[in-house]
């Protein structure tokens, strides 16, 4: 049965935990390793995650588009004439930079945005990358040593904290509101850091529809925060996975359309046609773009020219405007059945953000709760969720959830928030009576290798 299932899985990581924990010595490569590697450690988090797939199980923990609403028989007829009619190609070793028919439609896809070349925007410039996830990679490999500082919106993307991890980075979190990352903290974190003699090497920012807060960054702030980068002569790496999945009109212009220096353009097709292709972009300072390729052609030799032909297909011959306001429909249908389930059903003290695009919502717990501590009550409640501890790179953020609400249907969605608000009654109601729990684990803010990565999801949720 379920709860015994994530009982199972709690007690196995108890019992067979790390080496360091445990005192066990069941892995025999422990003094062998990196001490890059010294973050990358399982937790009860990443256990009970495996048994929030089952079908019983309500997940809001998702990442992932609804890859159902794609016309797959099309796509699937498009995939078989691309093998038959150019598999000579698709198939063979590629180019480190990419094809240059996809360079062309990312600039025309990135078009759409304001990006253009009025804007400097270039297929010279642009590097197909293997999803957004491997051009953070390469650009943390290109631009961090260890030691230096990342400052990042806090909450921030739990990927981008890896990667950021295992290059031995020390990521600073900025304040945000309703309206974005706030440019007057920006600048404090940037006059602390030099206080204090620490090397910050780039600003890393979702502004549009922020994962995990789904908020978005107000156009006045966009030009202040250009303002203090300029200022500083601060990197901006912009990440922007969501900015098409806009639902009321469309998204403010993304910052590399507002000026063209000092800022790499991460963007990928994975929330808007197939993240299983893992296609994704930078777009690059020309001065950037070789030594970027380099990277790239070190780890992976060339992006996967059948992935590449396929987007190309993709954009090329299939209404793919028309799938993305379909998108938008759909998840502006759902984000309403999950604002209006949390306004019905949440106890009192419970807030939580209101996108206007992408993907997720971002809910603050009421004062005493523990999103962590609660998540092996809410797994036997069948509902899941990530905690907010995943999205810090000091380990806390156990006072929010972050819900998802692109793959379930209305109706699945109304009922795990009603499920999530028992398990949330009982924990106040708990807490009426043998008052709060000791508090989680929350180290210094920005302190390398030590944030507690177990407690972050795998790729799929994300």
């Amino acid at each position: 049965m379920l709860v015994s299932d994530a009982d199972m899985a709690l007690h196995d990581v108890a019992l067979w935990g790390d080496r360091r924990m445990t005192g066990t010595t069941l892995d025999d490569y422990t003094d062998r390793y990196a001490s890059r590697t010294r973050g990358m450690t399982a937790s009860e988090i990443r256990a009970l995650f495996a048994v929030a797939s089952r079908p019983e199980v309500v997940s809001l923990a998702g990442g992932s588009p609804y890859i159902a609403a794609l016309p797959l028989d099309a796509v699937g007829d498009m995939m078989s004439r691309l093998t038959v009619e150019h598999g000579t190609s698709a198939l063979q070793y590629g180019i480190g930079q990419g094809t240059p028919e996809l360079r062309e439609r990312i600039c025309e896809v990135m078009a759409l945005s304001g990006i253009d070349a009025s804007a400097g925007a270039s297929p010279d410039d642009v590097v197909v990358t293997v999803g957004g996830q491997q051009a953070l990679d390469l650009i943390a490999r290109l631009f961090l040593d260890p030691g230096d500082v990342v400052l990042a919106e806090g909450p921030t993307y739990v990927g981008a904290l890896g990667v950021f991890q295992a290059a031995q980075a020390q990521v600073v979190h900025v304040p945000m509101d309703d309206r974005g990352l706030d440019p007057v903290a920006l600048q404090a974190a940037l006059d602390d850091c030099a206080r204090r003699g620490r090397r910050v090497k780039f600003l890393y920012t979702i502004p549009t529809f922020q994962n995990p807060a789904g908020v978005t960054l107000t156009d006045e702030r966009r030009d202040q925060i250009l303002a203090v980068c300029e200022r500083a002569g601060l990197l901006i790496v912009e990440d922007d996975p969501y900015s098409q999945l806009s639902f009321e009109g469309e998204a403010p212009r993304p910052l590399r359309a507002r000026r063209r220096d000092g800022i790499l353009y991460v963007g990928t097709f994975s929330k808007t046609f197939a993240p299983g292709l893992r296609v994704g972009w930078i777009l690059a300072p020309h001065a950037v773009r070789d030594k970027l390729v380099i990277a790239s052609e070190a780890n992976i030799l060339c992006p996967s020219g059948f992935a590449q032909h396929a987007v190309n297909q993709y954009l090329t011959t299939m209404p793919w405007r028309e799938q993305i306001k379909t998108y938008r429909e759909l998840y502006r249908e759902r984000r309403d059945a999950l604002l209006d389930a949390l306004r019905d059903l949440m106890p009192a003290g419970t807030t939580w953000t209101r996108p206007s695009g992408g993907l997720f919502v971002w809910m603050n717990l009421p004062p005493g709760l523990d999103s962590k501590a609660m998540m092996p009550r809410a797994i036997a409640a069948r509902v899941a969720y990530v905690p907010g501890t995943g999205f810090y790179a000091d380990g806390t953020g156990a006072g929010n959830i972050r819900l998802n609400f692109s793959f379930p249907p209305p109706e699945r969605i109304r009922e795990g928030v009603r499920r999530l608000a028992g398990v949330m009654e009982q924990e106040l109601a708990t807490r009426a009576v043998f008052g709060s729990p000791a508090q989680p684990f929350a180290g210094p803010t920005g302190q390398a290798g030590v944030r507690p990565g177990g407690d972050v999801p795998g790729p799929d949720l994300a």
